[in-house]
């Protein structure tokens, strides 16, 4: 039988090839807005079943929690879908949108992949088998390597490198706000890829997400806790919860960080 990390990478590569033929059309895809105010498409709705039917038809005993189509099933494991994270990046075109699949049983995280379709990478991570990321093409990744943290750089706040999520014209004055203490004393980079995964391969030093839900961080989450990096919400909840979270690169950066931003500060909690 097939396993779970293997399923999991079937299943978020055979929604990334949906979502690159939507991608490829935006001119023709209609939006619409949910009920808290965010974006969906039908290439969302049409991503969350192609990974749905995958996951269904290996495991059909399992439960599946999905952005767009809610939960199915009961049960100790429960795959954990967001079809496509970061829908406004895709309909404005930016390659930087994700195909997260993750698995909890028991209520941890075990196993999480997050492709990036239009640059045709994708990571993963099994818990306690490290992080990795591939090139792929169709459902078949190549040049696999181990990715970890960067280990060689101070433990220091100033300095840092910062990717903040989403990006600067997306942010609320609330959000803006929230970051600016963190924002004072470290460096904002770009990211070129999701800022959490750029912690996991040491392109990072921290990463904050300013909003989210569980399927937003399952996945991440363990790729960067594989790595070697640290993953909370600002509450220190290290289980991937609804609201604003931090990546970091090491535990004495995580702590800071926290420090500095003022732990348990308020939740914002709109749909990223």
């Amino acid at each position: 039988m097939e396993d779970d990390l293997s399923l999991a990478r079937r299943a978020a590569l055979t929604g990334a090839t949906v979502g690159l033929r939507y991608f490829a059309t935006l001119a023709r895809l209609p939006r619409e807005l949910k009920a808290d105010g965010s974006v969906v498409t039908e290439a969302d709705r049409a991503v969350e079943a192609a990974i749905r039917e995958v996951i269904a038809d290996a495991r059909p005993r399992d439960a599946i929690l999905g952005e767009e189509e809610g939960q199915s099933g009961q049960g100790g494991r429960r795959w954990i879908v967001d079809p496509i994270d970061g829908t406004a990046l895709f309909i404005a075109g930016d390659d930087r949108w994700l195909v997260l699949v993750a698995l909890e049983e028991a209520g941890e995280i075990v196993v999480g992949v997050a492709a990036v379709p239009a640059q045709g990478s994708i990571w993963w991570a099994q818990r306690g088998s490290g992080a990795f990321r591939a090139d792929f093409s169709g459902l078949t990744a190549t040049d696999t390597r181990r990715v970890t943290v960067d280990v060689d750089r101070r433990e220091t706040l100033r300095g840092s490198r910062l990717g903040v999520i989403p990006t600067d014209d997306e942010l609320l004055p609330a959000e803006r706000e929230m970051i600016a203490p963190l924002d004072a004393m470290t460096s904002t980079v770009p990211w070129s890829a999701h800022a959490a995964l750029l912690v996991a391969s040491g392109q990072l030093d921290l990463a904050i997400q300013t909003r989210g839900q569980v399927w937003d961080y399952a996945a991440t989450s363990l790729i960067v806790e594989e790595a070697g990096g640290r993953y909370s919400g600002l509450d220190g909840q290290t289980q991937p919860t609804p609201g604003p979270a931090l990546f970091a690169r090491s535990s004495l950066l995580h702590t800071a960080a926290l420090d500095v931003l003022g732990a348990g500060a308020p939740p914002v909690t709109e749909g990223h």
